[in-house]
């Protein structure tokens, strides 16, 4: 489905298989069903963007050589977005103004996460607080649960050669 917005090439097999990770590790069920995380729409695009978000970043650490394949999967994911929305029954007028609010969404978010990750623990607590959590009340646990999972996540991905996650091959620790 992902591969009709991409020429077929290795890059575009390699963003729509990077792709298909990371919505495989969103939709991992212990994060709404052990970890507070809401199962819902808002819930699971906020599991989409940490986990985009982890991906990014990763690949803004080699510039100049991912910037091009980060814009790739990140036009991948929001293609997915319009269609996710359009198959939910969303017109073409509610699909736009949809995607543009999940625009300022995900780029609040990532804001948020990177600036949290500069100022420590407490800041990125808050930051999951308002963000994965801003529709429910998550309890400390969760939120703590949740901070160490995306402090794991991001040293795990720097030990991840670049271009082996570029060729769209990724792993996530538990």
């Amino acid at each position: 489905m992902f591969r009709k917005l991409f020429r077929r090439d290795n890059e575009s097999d390699a963003v729509h298989d990077l792709y298909a990770g990371l919505i495989e590790q969103a939709r991992q069920k212990e994060f709404y069903e052990n970890h507070s995380v809401p199962d819902s729409l808002d819930g699971r695009f906020d599991m989409i963007t940490l986990h985009m978000f982890l991906i990014l970043h990763r690949l803004k650490t080699d510039k100049g050589t991912t910037e091009a394949f980060s814009q790739k999967l990140f036009d991948l994911m929001f293609y997915d977005m319009d269609l996710s929305l359009r198959e939910m029954g969303v017109g073409d007028v509610g699909v736009g103004k949809r995607v543009k609010a999940m625009l300022q969404g995900f780029y609040g978010r990532v804001a948020a996460y990177e600036e949290a990750l500069q100022q420590g623990e407490k800041s990125l607590e808050e930051a999951l607080g308002r963000n994965l959590y801003g529709t429910t009340e998550a309890d400390q646990a969760s939120i703590q649960y949740m901070r160490d999972y995306l402090v794991r996540q991001i040293e795990h991905l720097e030990e991840q050669d670049i271009v082996q996650i570029m060729s769209g091959k990724i792993t996530f620790c538990a």
